[in-house]
């Protein structure tokens, strides 16, 4: 098969960090990958499409694109879909369904817009295969096709992925507001940890939830492939070999290390989420790699002599809201915060918390960076601590920031109407 052209979708600020690992995964040169907004195109071959799934911990999907034309109407769409080959993709025993994306089309209707290009692709069945066409199924297609339309273009491409890349396969216990795989890996990617570079370090997590953060981590510290428990669209598509699959497989598998170069840490307030984080951690083939125990974030030591990276994502009030607690009055809505573990808040905006923890962090963590993801932009003055980089990113429809803290020992120092308010050692 000749070089195709595969689109990435990914998270608004991943898109730096999935060009960088695209190009790791493949060995393309960088003449070869193009990073947009919201996703990364690259030029490669259909082994490359089947390596991008196995392996990219950021990539939302892997997309081959099919055609790319200008439209006017619904009827430009279904001449598209018409001239597309869709017989050396699948064939009629395959099911499919058509998703739509759009960036200001001028169509009323995408719904009709999906059902044109659906009649073009069982029109064109039935004419190379006498009369036989593949159905329709819109909930477990075997064949996912993407139709993104903007105001003029409109491009479509066959989905090699199926479930979304951040479906792991490991995670069955979760918390109220789960992290996503692919942001976790975001993360990651961010603060530059490379536990095989020239002086790795530990990295943990004081407030790990169901443990995603520190599972993607030991994953990538034993370079267990992120796809290498699930399956994917491409195994029903015509172009797929099996042994040249396996082949990839048994390749991956042989790279997996015993043991991780750093050790791992994880633990959280609440000792069910540290039970939930264990096992997932099991399912993902990490459970002897991570260490995790329960413990309040205000309180937890280093869990080792070495300084290292500290990485989390702290539970807030507008996370677990948008989480399922949307219709809920405000005292449900508490409810499911205070649930969550102290380290919600301990004031209606959170500042207690990450005030006492910039001070713990001070007193006890001289040396680490601390990494940690929020949406509040104003917390650094709110920690009273200077960050040295603030990272975009977007956790589903909450903008967020992760800064980075580099850590010197000392007191934070007191804010001033603190100050002011202290009464004095006279009288």
């Amino acid at each position: 098969m000749n070089a195709l052209q595969i689109f990435l979708p990914c998270a608004a600020g991943v898109e730096g960090f999935l060009a960088d690992e695209v190009r790791a995964i493949t060995g393309v040169g960088p003449e070869d990958v193009l990073t947009g907004r919201g996703g990364v195109l690259v030029r490669a071959m259909w082994r490359d499409a089947l390596l991008l799934n196995l392996h990219s911990r950021l990539a939302q999907r892997v997309l081959v694109e099919l055609s790319f034309t200008e439209y006017r109407n619904e009827n430009d769409l279904y001449r598209a879909a018409s001239e597309v080959a869709w017989e050396i993709w699948f064939s009629p025993k395959e099911t499919f369904k058509i998703e739509v994306t759009a960036q200001h089309s001028p169509l009323t209707s995408l719904n009709f817009a999906a059902l044109r290009v659906k009649d073009a692709i069982a029109d064109r069945f039935r004419a190379k295969r006498n009369g036989v066409r593949p159905s329709v199924e819109t909930h477990h297609p075997d064949v996912r096709v993407h139709m993104h339309l903007t105001t003029d273009s409109c491009t479509l491409y066959i989905d090699t992925t199926g479930e979304a890349l951040f479906k792991r396969g490991w995670r069955e216990d979760k918390g109220d507001a789960p992290l996503k795989e692919t942001l976790a890996a975001a993360m990651i990617a961010a603060t530059g940890w490379n536990p095989h570079g020239s002086n790795p370090q530990p990295l943990y997590d004081p407030c790990c939830g169901s443990g995603t953060v520190v599972i993607e981590a030991a994953q990538i510290a034993r370079k267990i492939p992120a796809g290498i428990l699930r399956r994917f669209a491409f195994e029903k598509l015509v172009p797929f070999q099996k042994h040249v699959w396996e082949a990839m497989l048994d390749e991956a598998e042989a790279q997996i290390l015993d043991e991780s170069p750093v050790p791992i840490y994880g633990s959280d307030v609440s000792h069910r989420m540290v039970d939930f984080a264990q096992r997932n951690a099991e399912r993902a083939g990490v459970g002897q790699t991570l260490q995790l125990r329960g413990g309040d974030a205000l309180q937890r030591m280093p869990p080792c002599e070495q300084p290292g990276v500290m990485l989390l994502n702290p539970p807030y009030g507008e996370r677990i809201a948008a989480a399922g607690s949307a219709g809920r009055n405000a005292a449900e809505r508490m409810g499911v915060v205070e649930r969550a573990g102290r380290e919600t808040a301990q004031t209606e905006d959170g500042v207690d918390f990450f005030d006492q923890l910039a001070a713990h962090w001070k007193k006890h963590y001289s040396g680490w960076q601390a990494w940690l993801l929020t949406p509040d932009l104003k917390l650094p003055g709110k920690m009273r601590l200077k960050e040295t980089r603030r990272t975009p990113m977007w956790n589903g429809p909450i903008e967020c920031r992760l800064f980075r803290f580099d850590l010197i020992k000392g007191a934070v120092k007191p804010r001033k109407d603190e100050s002011a308010q202290r009464p004095s050692d006279e009288g």
